[in-house]
């Protein structure tokens, strides 16, 4: 008996050790979500943080059977490679220009990838660097030659010695470019049109290794890539710069407490924020398909592939923590790309080759106001203000459009309130998708934000008039109100509610017609820059937090089936709550500003068990490239930025015991939870840096300067902890 416990204390002791000795990016499972709930899922990206190699199995989703080709580098966020290899063994003049490919045994980490190819009979490896990666192919059936097939789907290719190089075209001006170095092979010119070629490797082949550099700008440039990067290292030596790299990065938020799976959540989602902007200069200089020109960065590095619509809420917020010169580059980029774009707008869906004038709103300046606020000002904010103003009062409001301001956006201007078609009028404005609709509500509130965020600039740079009215017109969500129901509810151009009308189900597609991918029950809480006057609205705290909890609890009302036919974006319902889409990400918290911040605990707590899990399965809605996760990183370390412009945070419960954060300034911001249990999701009481803390938030200045916020939690809430008035987290401005 006394050896068999002395030996499972030595087990013990051993398997404690080895989860210890476990470094954060053997947390990271980039297979969680790569089954959607019904849109876009995760892809399992390979890549170094924020760089421009990115590359990820070829394949619709986890459960498809084939992988198309290899990829090579991804240009944009959930798209296709634009160049594909496809290694062949039979027949080579049967191939076809990409090689459906079936696989086994595949290890996707952040900083390597590996697959078994069944019909090729062979092991790949990749590992990326910032520019470059390799690929080997080892080669298990050496009786017969082996086919690399190499390919661009609208570009054109040439081969020399045992090189490869050329380019895919992106759009009509931008074009990325590739410089491949192979194992000695014979080359064969095109098997079809001009875009494929074909490396030999004779029978008894056992190794292949390929080194290829990429770029905007041209050949040569890809080939100083390579040569600057990868040259004569091994996907090992490249793998392993790429794992402490990756480790480094994610390292600057250290946990202790919580489950294993709970760190691979929290870890995952961490390195998914890592995976846009990616940086463009390529040794000082950057293509710009702003101006379609190569331009000297000076020293700052050009940055683009963002969603601002999505990403402005969270990832945006998570950097000004994390990486602040990093978000500080970020926004010097959009405003090179408003200077360098004509008309000089702001951009939305800044791409690598150009703006997409994609979803609503201009939210851009929320991440200008964001970083200044919080002490990021290494840019023009004069500039960022002309060229953000320019794109909320001279482009047209209306969705997905790039045309100028038209009668919709003067009648905003007169009225307050972007006007929905009144009952069985025909949309007869041009500017107007035909898909998208006007989504009047969205583009009021998220419009009434923005000017929200020009007023407070405008401020800042001492533009009295144009700050006034801009704050006055900021309070223009009232316009859209409807008192006698408690929401916001469109409103045509003749001053009426569009009626009858359903807030679970308003018409369109994606309820397009009134709101943007989800209903008015999610909308009712998008005025992100007043939560004190929404309240207000609503009929005060209590009757606030009654229709809260009224939203977590009343049930779709219909057949899934039905529901998500129409409302497709609204997954991961809570009652009529969507945690699968971004507007959703704030409203958890919002029980803070009326004084029940146990709620929050409760609520967010709930939250993240029941979607964000680490299963294939473990994302409840498109991630969009951080948009979705960066939620969860401020969720798990246990505070969210509520108001992007306001600089602070309000107070969540932590998910684990003990978390720091590394700070750029060298300091460390640390949260600690006292009497810790997992079910123990109730704070009791608070204090920072010692001293007693009754608010239920922090600023951004508390969590540069460094300290300690220290929480005594329980599994019962303390219904007065942050329940004062004194106590509420500012709403509007900071006093």
């Amino acid at each position: 008996m006394i050896f068999k416990k002395l030996l499972t204390a030595c087990l013990l002791t051993v398997m404690s050790a080895s989860v210890s000795a476990q470094e954060p990016v053997d947390y990271v499972n980039p297979y969680i979500g790569t089954i959607s709930h019904l849109l876009v899922p995760t892809y399992p990206t390979v890549h170094l943080p924020n760089s421009m190699m990115r590359v990820y199995p070829n394949r619709e989703n986890y459960t498809t059977n084939h992988i198309d080709g290899l990829p090579l580098i991804v240009t944009g966020h959930r798209g296709g490679s634009a160049f594909l290899l496809s290694p062949y063994q039979g027949d080579v003049q049967k191939a076809p220009d990409v090689v459906s490919l079936s696989y086994d045994n595949e290890v996707v980490k952040p900083y390597y990838y590996s697959v078994d190819l069944d019909e090729a009979e062979m092991q790949v490896e990749f590992a990326p660097s910032h520019q470059s990666a390799v690929y080997q192919f080892h080669v298990s059936q050496k009786d017969k030659p082996v086919y690399l097939l190499f390919g661009t789907r609208n570009g054109q290719l040439q081969a020399e010695g045992n090189v490869i190089s050329g380019y895919q075209n992106l759009n009509r001006y931008t074009k990325v470019y590739i410089y491949m170095e192979g194992t000695a092979a014979k080359l064969h010119s095109s098997l079809q049109n001009g875009c494929v070629y074909r490396m030999e490797y004779p029978a008894g082949t056992s190794d292949i290794t390929l080194r290829y550099g990429v770029s905007f700008i041209s050949v040569e440039q890809a080939k100083r890539n390579l040569q600057r990067e990868v040259s004569g290292a091994s996907v090992k030596d490249v793998a392993e710069k790429g794992r402490q790299l990756w480790n480094q990065t994610l390292g600057k938020v250290k946990v202790d407490g919580g489950s294993a799976d709970e760190l691979k959540v929290f870890y995952t989602s961490l390195y998914r924020t890592y995976e846009r902007m990616v940086c463009l200069s390529e040794d000082g200089q950057y293509w710009s398909g702003y101006d379609n020109q190569v331009h000297q960065d000076g020293g700052t590095p050009f940055y683009a592939d963002d969603w601002i619509w999505d990403t402005y809420r969270a990832v945006h917020p998570l950097r000004l923590v994390l990486e602040p010169t990093l978000e500080g580059n970020m926004v010097s980029s959009f405003i090179r790309m408003a200077e360098q774009q004509t008309p000089h707008w702001m951009p939305t869906f800044p791409g690598v080759g150009g703006n997409s004038n994609t979803m609503n709103c201009n939210h851009a300046v929320a991440s200008v106001l964001d970083a200044w606020n919080k002490g990021v000002q290494n840019f023009d904010l004069k500039k960022a203000y002309q060229f953000s103003k320019a794109a909320i009062t001279e482009k047209t409001l209306a969705p997905w459009s790039g045309k100028p301001a038209g009668v919709l956006d003067r009648f905003f201007k007169k009225h307050g309130y972007f006007p929905a078609l009144a009952v069985g009028e025909e949309e007869t404005v041009p500017e107007v998708h035909d898909w998208e609709h006007r989504q009047p509500v969205a583009v009021t509130l998220g419009t009434t934000y923005d000017e929200w965020c020009l007023g407070k600039i405008a401020g800042i740079l001492g533009d009295k008039k144009d700050a006034d009215y801009f704050l006055n017109r900021s309070y223009d969500y009232k316009t859209i109100f409807n008192e006698k129901t408690g929401f916001f509810h469109p409103k045509d151009s003749f001053g009426h509610f569009i009626e009858p009308f359903d807030y679970r189900y308003p018409t369109g597609i994606g309820a397009r017609d009134s709101y943007d991918e989800n209903t008015g029950y999610e909308y009712r809480w998008d005025v992100q820059h007043n939560i004190a006057d929404l309240i207000r609205l609503i009929g005060g705290k209590e009757k606030f937090v009654a229709e809260l909890e009224d939203m977590f609890s009343t049930p779709i009302g219909m057949n899934r089936y039905t529901f998500y036919a129409t409302y497709p974006d609204h997954s991961g319902n809570v009652g009529q709550f969507s945690m699968g889409n971004e507007p959703a990400l704030h409203v958890p918290y919002l029980y803070n500003y009326a004084g029940q911040p146990w709620r929050t605990q409760k609520r967010v707590r709930s939250l993240l068990k029941e979607w964000f899990r680490n299963d294939l399965m473990g994302i409840p809605g498109d991630e969009d490239g951080g948009g979705m996760t960066s939620f969860v990183v401020f969720s798990m370390m246990g505070f969210y930025p509520v108001t992007p412009g306001l600089p602070m945070y309000v107070i969540g419960s932590p998910t684990f015991r003990d978390l720091t954060i590394q700070l750029e300034n060298g300091k460390t911001f640390r949260v600690k939870c006292e009497n810790y249990d997992p079910e123990h999701k109730y704070i009791q009481s608070a204090k920072l840096n010692g001293k007693t803390w009754t608010k239920s938030w922090f600023t951004h200045e508390d969590l540069m300067n460094g300290g300690t916020l220290e929480l005594v939690m329980g599994r019962q809430p303390n219904k007065l902890w942050g329940a004062a008035d004194a106590d509420l987290p500012p709403s509007f401005t900071m006093k």
